[in-house]
């Protein structure tokens, strides 16, 4: 009997530690996720350090529908070409857009700097038109639902879960009949995921605290340039490589 449950904890570990190191790494890679997480952390101010916590919450309730979706045995629709491109095309589009927003948002005047250090501040303008009124990027004002939307419009998130992710949930037996395992190897994804995104959030909070305001709004642009190149990346690559079948 103790060898049974220690060959059941050896083995959830095992799940657990490598669906941990695989979203971590994947995690670390730059991205759409990554750019708006650090957006998000630098644009809430004092709480910017849990943008982090709530952006991988949305992520991980996309995950946890994906991966219900592949083992009801969906797999087949993630691997088609003409659903990949369709991904990348709306996904894409709706990067551009968010990227162009960041953009319009800074020349507007709409972005929110009233964490900023007032010591290294170069304007001098009033503190009430400095605080968070402006209604930036409605649509992703919310972190859990932005963590969603932006997920989403990753064409490679999909073809990644298509592939490696479902290809490890079979290696390793995943499956609704070993729920035991199916936990292990969610918690561990999302374990990854948010120590990840956690840190970054926390070093955009508290690091960009201490930068000046036109610093701040080249680093929002940057991040905005980033995102409308990686858009149109997403939207045109799966074109110029028709002879893969994800």
């Amino acid at each position: 009997m103790l060898s049974e449950v220690t060959n059941t904890i050896s083995s959830l570990w095992v799940i657990f530690s490598f669906s941990f190191l695989v979203a971590l790494t994947g995690a670390m890679a730059p991205g759409p996720l990554l750019t708006y997480t650090i957006i998000k952390s630098v644009q809430s101010g004092r709480r910017g350090y849990l943008m982090g916590l709530w952006i991988i919450t949305g992520h991980a309730i996309l995950e946890m529908a994906i991966i219900i979706f592949l083992l009801f045995g969906f797999s087949f629709v993630l691997q088609n070409i003409i659903v990949v491109r369709t991904i990348g095309i709306a996904g894409g589009a709706l990067l551009i857009y968010f990227g162009l927003s960041i953009i319009r948002d800074v020349h507007r005047g709409n972005i929110p700097i009233y964490f900023l250090n007032p010591v290294n501040a170069t304007d001098h303008e009033p503190q009430k038109q400095a605080y968070p009124s402006a209604k930036t990027n409605k649509g992703l004002d919310n972190p859990i639902i932005g963590g969603i939307v932006v997920s989403m419009s990753n064409p490679y998130w999909w073809v990644w879960w298509a592939t490696i992710g479902f290809a490890f949930m079979i290696q390793f037996d995943i499956s609704f009949k070993q729920w035991l395992k199916l936990l292990a190897f969610f918690a561990g994804h999302e374990a990854g995921d948010l120590i990840c995104y956690l840190f970054v959030s926390i070093l955009s909070c508290f690091g960009l605290r201490y930068l000046n305001k036109n610093i701040y709004y080249g680093i929002l642009v940057c991040c905005g340039i980033f995102m409308i190149l990686f858009g149109i990346y997403m939207g045109i690559s799966p074109f110029y490589h028709p002879q893969v079948r994800y």
